[in-house]
């Protein structure tokens, strides 16, 4: 994968640059003061209207930064060419947290008060997203996650929000999948210990999968990180299962499935959204071809807009776009169509106007914002094949 410089902090202006081009000076290694800034924030006075983005762009997890980071360059591309938000160009100022909570905190807290953005977008992990949203919160600028499915994220309060569906939805979905359509009856759970995505998915799959018939049998655990998993492994072989529910990220999962075959442990593997990467490839080999996981989208859906947005893409990066990418140019989307309605382009005003959001016409569905500020949209199903991921099913809210 393409290496990034680490903590990138200079404005970019989102104009076509690729994701080579993030050779920016690093940002300050001090840390930044507490986030202050008042809801009463006057609106941007020049001709352009500075956001922020936060997502991790270098460290173990940097392919769902790259691509939240070119779906966001795309957005705001599109918005500028388009006559910009009124009149105004959008400008981003991105921080690259290296995936660590404590540096998505330091750069939130940069961008509210030394940045002074109207709003924040990232992140993708919810851990992330969390310590983002403790300091958006409180300073009262708004902050739209694209991916991030806890439900912990936006409890944090009334600016904070997310384009995707959320842990209790998509932990459903793959336990309906897996007793409708796998048929199985055993199933034991791997999970990341560290994380709250994974922690959030097993809670509701083990619940739902008991709820609808099925047993859980095992239940393993690991800290973000590990590299050798033989040992939860084998403990899940002697509960002999018929399915693993693997609720972790892509440079895990990949040596998980690995690690089974090699085992001998042939059952289908199961996950969420955070397997969504083309590293699961080069980690896992052959050995994750054949299982499944629940995603915001498939590249694979041939409505004319999703088709668009691939070619668009490709153009521009030369790749298919992941889900990542996908629901990034969502939520760079929605928070501009907020900015337009809006009376004025105040912190407080453009937070009421994403609150409204309502059949927003996203390429991985239409967006309505409920009360509690999460997204009501449906999922799909997606099936590992050689090295690319095959649409099964869509499951609805």
């Amino acid at each position: 994968m393409r290496t990034l410089l680490a903590a990138t902090t200079a404005a970019v202006a989102l104009l076509g640059a690729g994701c080579e081009k993030k050779s920016t000076a690093p940002a300050a290694p001090a840390a930044p003061a507490p986030a202050t800034a008042p809801a009463s924030a006057a609106a941007p006075s020049g001709d352009t209207i500075l956001i922020g983005e936060v997502f991790s762009l270098t460290g173990d997890k940097a392919t769902f930064g790259i691509s939240s980071k070119n779906g966001i360059e795309m957005a705001v591309k599109e918005a500028n060419a388009a006559g910009g938000v009124k009149g105004k160009k959008v400008e981003v100022r991105v921080y690259d947290d290296q995936g660590k909570p404590e540096e998505a905190a330091n750069a939130a807290t940069r961008l509210v008060n030394q940045d002074q953005v109207v709003l924040i977008l990232g992140e993708v992990a919810s851990t992330n997203s969390i310590a983002m949203g403790n300091v958006a919160q409180p300073a009262k600028v708004p902050m739209i996650s694209p991916t991030s499915t806890n439900p912990k994220v936006t409890e944090i309060g009334d600016y904070i929000f997310r384009v995707c569906f959320i842990d209790p939805f998509q932990g459903f979905v793959m336990a309906k999948f897996a007793r409708d359509n796998l048929k199985l009856h055993k199933v034991a759970v791997l999970r990341d210990l560290k994380s709250d995505y994974s922690t959030g998915l097993t809670d509701v799959f083990t619940r739902k999968f008991t709820e609808m018939g099925g047993k859980i049998v095992a239940v393993e655990t690991y800290s973000q990180g590990d590299s050798d998993f033989r040992g939860q492994l084998t403990a899940i072989k002697r509960a002999n299962p018929d399915g693993i529910y693997v609720p972790g990220y892509y440079n895990e999962v990949g040596v998980i499935a690995k690690q089974a075959r090699e085992l001998g442990l042939n059952v289908p593997l199961m996950g969420g959204d955070g397997w969504d990467s083309e590293k699961l490839f080069e980690l896992g080999g052959s050995a994750v071809e054949g299982h499944y996981f629940s995603n915001h989208y498939s590249a694979d859906d041939p409505s004319p807009k999703v088709q668009k947005w691939v070619a668009d893409y490709k153009a521009a990066y030369g790749g298919v776009p992941d889900s990542l990418a996908t629901v990034a140019y969502d939520a760079a989307g929605v928070a501009i169509a907020a900015m337009r309605r809006a009376p004025d382009l105040s912190r407080k005003s453009i937070r009421d106007a994403i609150a409204q959001t309502k059949d927003y016409p996203g390429v991985a569905g239409a967006i309505t914002l409920d009360e509690r500020r999460n997204a009501v949209k449906p999922a799909a199903v997606l099936k590992v094949g050689k090295g690319k991921f095959d649409y099964v099913a869509t499951v609805n809210p």
